[in-house]
């Protein structure tokens, strides 16, 4: 495992309210995650598949049922590091990451992907709609960090949405995380804007 002094909880994070726990994700937790992302899989048939298909026809047929029983699959077979909020038991976010060789359209960007890139990614972040604005984002950022860095990172990338002339994120667009989120887990920018997205990166 690598050693970091600094775990992403010593850095600036709004305090959790009552009741609220992030876990990691556990085989037996499907039904938590279906309930979680509904019958549209978080956003528009997702699944949280995004950077593990390919773009084109292939991702337009994966949609919906395919990216569902995929993930499913992906999460009984314990293979989805992910971490999960619950608040008094319910799901209430998620957070994804993973060795970056597990998401083939990183590798197929050319922004993203480069030579010195991390060899880990946080990829992805879902908050039930009443829990956004709350600081839960981060603080699940934050756990999928520390939860990477203990399973041997040694360095980990996300991938920010820059906003645009001040204005609000939607929060569709919102799921690779926001620079805020990222510089107050300890993640510094590491390059020129990458299009629409800024690339943060977390020594171990």
């Amino acid at each position: 495992m690598a050693s970091h002094a600094m775990s992403a909880r010593d850095f600036r994070t709004a305090p959790a309210p009552a009741g609220e726990s992030i876990r990691a994700i556990a085989p037996a937790d499907w039904p938590l995650v279906e309930r979680l992302f509904g019958p549209r899989g978080a956003c528009g048939g997702c699944w949280c598949m995004w950077w593990r298909t390919p773009g084109g026809k292939a991702w337009t047929a994966a949609k919906g049922a395919p990216n569902r029983a995929r993930l499913q699959a992906l999460v009984a077979a314990d293979a989805c590091p992910a971490v999960l909020a619950l608040a008094d038991g319910a799901p209430v976010g998620w957070c994804a990451y993973g060795p970056r060789g597990d998401f083939p359209r990183l590798a197929a960007s050319r922004t993203l992907d480069r030579p010195d890139g991390a060899p880990w990614a946080v990829t992805c972040l879902y908050v039930r709609a009443d829990r956004r604005r709350s600081g839960l984002g981060t603080r699940l950022l934050a756990a999928a960090t520390d939860a990477a860095l203990a399973r041997g990172a040694s360095a980990i990338e996300g991938f920010a949405v820059i906003p645009k002339g001040g204005a609000r994120v939607p929060a569709a667009f919102a799921w690779t995380g926001l620079p805020a989120m990222y510089e107050a887990c300890g993640y510094a920018p590491v390059r020129p804007d990458a299009g629409s997205r800024r690339i943060y990166r977390r020594e171990g």
